[in-house]
């Protein structure tokens, strides 16, 4: 092996790796240690050692590589692990085809001078320019298409399926009817089968795969949006249902005032004539009727009323015990939709958990809040069966999406048979919240 090989082999295909890598995880948006790029370039060295170089299995086992890099050092178990991987291999080998076949083509306008000098010199220039047009791609995807971890895997596969026939259809192309070498002779003329139509399909791979994202972001968009709309929806019923039941308990509380005379009287009669055990159970009967005219739950929040009174009935009706000492800052810069978001999918999960919980064990849900300064500390604790990891679902990924909003956090512990989830919110000063909400 000689020099030039050594340099295009281990030299360029170290850096190939190191920088797919680095890409990589930015896209998942983790940070990893440095040893575990020293790793990943090691064993894409080694894979080299058993595959032909540009071999579609080769570019699969890459593919593995990085899958399994996404599941076990940046610990993301979902189907986006395998898109970006495909997305990321792909881009690189299209990128060093493109301009191998473009040096293909030039190269034997040079060839009479110094045959050797200009094979070295575009084989060096070709591996250089694909590979920072293949870091100018990976800019443009983490820019224009982010990751986010609560679009449903059938939109993921909407994407992922085109992006592996272009994958594979190119290579199938590029091995199959080009080989892996192409051959010029030494008068500098070209090999029988012209690099021009390769050159215009891998150039055409690269147009199409942006394509492919280009479309995933709007669907990504337009599911964002779509539960947005829900949440909205959600919100107007809460509003909705607020005022219906503000006239109801209106309308008792009216009546209770027209009869409160007649009440006190009757009390006072009882209690002269003696009849104290009487008038307590009296006294306690009008207790319960003045129960009736405020809202199960006191928030200091009107929508949050509803919500959680109407989830907690839910939790009630299931022989769940519940308490709430929660106190929202209302009017805060935290949005309405926003509290939905947290309360809605946390009473769902939490009396989830309580019916799994056997039915000899108590079942419970607390909810308390606090704040401190310009922080909101919000936690539900509630029973849990004791069995199982926590898993991320869509609930979870939503609540620490609006913890991330508000530049806050998100924890969730099981302590035995005991689920906490706390969720810290910085509270955003009122011309900061008008700022987001125009923009």
């Amino acid at each position: 092996m000689d020099g030039l090989d050594i340099f295009n082999v281990y030299i360029m295909g170290s850096i190939e790796m190191l920088t797919v890598f680095h890409f990589f995880t930015r896209f998942l948006k983790k940070k990893v240690k440095f040893i575990y790029y020293i790793l990943f370039a090691f064993l894409g060295m080694t894979i080299m050692m058993f595959f032909p170089t540009g071999s579609i299995m080769e570019l699969l086992v890459y593919v593995l590589l990085l899958m399994a890099g996404g599941f076990f050092i940046c610990r993301t178990y979902n189907i986006f692990v395998g898109l970006y991987a495909v997305v990321m291999i792909e881009i690189m080998h299209l990128c060093y085809g493109v301009f191998n076949s473009i040096s293909c083509i030039l190269s034997p306008l040079f060839f009479q001078e110094n045959p050797k000098a200009v094979s070295v010199l575009f084989m060096v220039m070709s591996s250089i320019l694909a590979l920072v047009t293949s870091v100018l791609c990976y800019q443009v995807i983490n820019k224009n298409f982010s990751y986010d971890e609560n679009v449903g895997a059938k939109y993921v596969l909407l994407i992922l399926i085109p992006t592996l026939v272009i994958f594979l259809v190119s290579e199938y192309i590029s091995s199959n009817i080009y080989g892996h070498t192409i051959t010029i002779q030494a008068d500098g003329s070209l090999p029988s089968i012209s690099p021009f139509p390769l050159l215009f399909i891998q150039i055409l791979g690269i147009a199409s795969l942006f394509c492919i994202m280009f479309a995933y972001k709007k669907l990504v968009d337009s599911f964002k949006l779509s539960r947005e709309l829900s949440l909205l929806e959600l919100e107007k019923h809460s509003l909705n249902q607020y005022v219906e039941e503000s006239k109801v308990r209106y309308e008792k509380t009216k009546a209770f005032r027209h009869d409160v005379k007649n009440h006190i009287s009757i009390v006072k009669e009882l209690v002269q004539n003696g009849d104290i055990d009487t008038a307590l159970q009296y006294m306690s009967d009008m207790e319960n009727l003045t129960a009736d005219m405020s809202f199960p739950v006191s928030t200091n929040n009107p929508v949050l009323d509803i919500l959680i009174g109407n989830k907690l009935g839910i939790a009630k009706s299931n022989q769940i015990e519940v308490q709430c000492s929660f106190i929202s800052p209302y009017p805060c810069g935290i949005a309405d939709i926003d509290f939905c978001i947290i309360f809605s999918n946390a009473l769902d999960n939490a009396i989830s958990a309580c019916n799994r919980v056997p039915h000899d064990n108590q079942k419970y849900i607390h909810i308390t809040g606090k704040v401190q300064g310009d922080f909101l500390l919000i936690e539900i604790i509630n029973s849990h069966s004791g069995r199982g990891s926590i898993r991320s679902g869509t609930g979870l990924a939503n609540i620490k999406a609006v913890a991330e909003k508000y530049h806050g956090a998100m924890e969730v512990r099981i302590d035995g048979d005991i689920f906490v989830l706390s969720v810290l919110l910085i509270i955003p000063q009122q011309s900061e919240s008008i700022s987001q909400q125009i923009c």
